[in-house]
C-alpha cells in the first residue's frame, strides 16, 4: 500500500522489507567492523601504559590507526547512501512534473 507522506511528491511505500540493502550500507557495515577492530587496537596499546608493564611494539600503535579509517569507510557509505537518495528523489520529481 502506497501513502503520502508530509510534502514528499512521490508516493511513499508504508513497510520497508527487513531483507532490502540500500546503497552505501555495506560501507556502513565494513567501516564499523573496522572502526571496532581499531578500537579494540587502541585499548590493547594503551593497556600497558596504565598498567605499568612494557609497551607493546610500534605497529599496534599503527593498528590504533584503523579508527579512523573505519570512520572513514563508514562516512563514504553514507555519503554513498545520500547520493542515491537524492537521485531518486530528482527521479521522483522529473516523473511528477512530465
Amino acid at each position: 500500500m502506497f501513502l503520502r507522506a508530509g510534502n514528499y511528491p512521490g508516493r511513499v511505500r508504508d513497510k520497508t522489507q527487513p531483507n532490502s540493502s540500500g546503497p552505501g550500507d555495506r560501507l556502513i557495515r565494513a567501516g564499523a567492523v573496522v572502526f571496532v577492530v581499531g578500537a579494540v587496537a587502541t585499548l590493547v596499546t594503551l593497556a600497558p601504559l596504565f598498567l605499568g608493564t612494557t609497551p607493546f611494539p610500534t605497529f599496534m600503535f599503527g593498528l590504533s590507526m584503523l579508527m579512523g579509517v573505519g570512520f572513514l569507510i563508514a562516512g563514504a557509505g553514507v555519503f554513498q547512501s545520500i547520493a542515491a537518495g537524492r537521485r531518486r528523489a530528482r527521479e521522483v520529481l522529473a516523473r511528477a512534473s512530465r
